[in-house]
């Protein structure tokens, strides 16, 4: 294995729980958020090469998990690009949950999977506790923008909530 690559699984592993939220935020059954965490991580190391450190791994890594997924919703043909076989599974380390802390997880992440791919962006950056700031950088548009734009990203959320 060259230094590359343990570097590479290194930076995975560390940071695995980021890629596993993005996929639960943006698939709604358990295979298609393997699916979709297999193809981030594929797309992340396709990627690394040109990773040149001028920002944080984490921040370089949502950008590319975020446009991942995104790209991976709107593919109508998105199981055929990944053999299974080949793409090593990584194991996912959940903290120990009530029953009704699971429910209320499973309700938060069922109603993110409703909101547009923008939204969930806004609120998966909101839950990472970022700043307006950070994540107008992130996104590419201006910081009132962001910030405007959570802020409605979060009232459709409460509503989707309450609703349940």
């Amino acid at each position: 294995m060259s230094s590359l690559e343990k570097e590479f699984l290194e930076k995975i592993e560390k940071h695995k729980g980021v890629i596993f939220k993005i996929s639960k935020m943006y698939m709604d059954n358990s295979d298609d958020q393997k699916d979709l965490f297999q193809e981030i991580t594929f797309q992340v190391w396709k990627a690394y090469p040109t990773f040149e450190g001028k920002s944080k791994f984490s921040t370089w890594l949502y950008r590319v998990a975020l446009n991942t997924a995104i790209i991976f919703l709107k593919s109508e043909k998105r199981r055929s690009f990944i053999n299974n076989e080949e793409v090593e599974n990584f194991t996912m380390h959940v903290e120990d949950y009530d029953d009704q802390d699971e429910k209320n997880i499973s309700l938060m992440y069922k109603a993110i999977q409703q909101l547009n791919e923008i939204d969930k962006a806004l609120i998966f950056y909101y839950l990472q506790n970022y700043s307006g700031k950070e994540i107008a950088e992130n996104l590419g548009i201006s910081e009132v923008n962001a910030r405007v734009k959570l802020n409605r990203a979060k009232d459709k959320l409460k509503n989707l909530i309450q609703y349940k």
